[in-house]
C-alpha cells in the first residue's frame, strides 16, 4: 500500500520560513519523480515543484528563488524548503509521486502566511 504522508505545514507570518516534508513508502521511492503542489480556495491545483529521480528540479515562476525542492533516498522524504513567504502562497500543499502510470497523492497539509 502505498503512502505519502505531508508535514510542516503551519502558521507563518509573511517573509517567513517553512519546511515541507513528505515521506512516502510503498515504492521504490528513489526511481519516482516527487512533486508539490498547492490549492487555495477557489482554485485549481497548480504545481509548485518537481524532483526528477537524478535529481533534476523544475519550478513555477511564482516561488522561482524562493522554494526548494530536494530529496534523501535513503530517508524515502522528499522535502520543500520555503523562504520569503508571501500570503498568496497560502494553501493546502500536496506531496506527489508518479512513474508512468503509477501517480500518488498525499492528503495535504495547510500552509498558511499572515501576520
Amino acid at each position: 500500500q502505498v503512502q505519502l504522508v505531508e508535514s510542516g505545514g503551519g502558521l507563518v507570518q509573511p517573509g517567513g520560513s517553512l519546511r515541507l516534508s513528505c515521506a512516502a513508502s510503498g515504492i521504490i521511492f528513489s526511481v519516482y519523480t516527487m512533486g508539490w503542489y498547492r490549492q487555495s480556495p477557489g482554485k485549481q491545483r497548480e504545481l509548485v515543484a518537481h524532483i526528477t529521480s537524478v535529481s533534476s528540479t523544475n519550478y513555477a515562476d511564482s516561488v522561482k528563488g524562493r522554494f526548494t525542492i530536494s530529496r534523501d533516498n535513503a530517508k524515502n522524504t522528499v522535502y520543500l524548503q520555503m523562504n520569503s513567504l508571501k500570503p498568496e502562497d497560502t494553501a493546502v500543499y500536496y506531496c506527489r509521486s508518479f512513474l508512468r502510470r503509477a501517480d500518488y497523492w498525499g492528503q495535504g497539509t495547510q500552509v498558511t502566511v499572515s501576520s
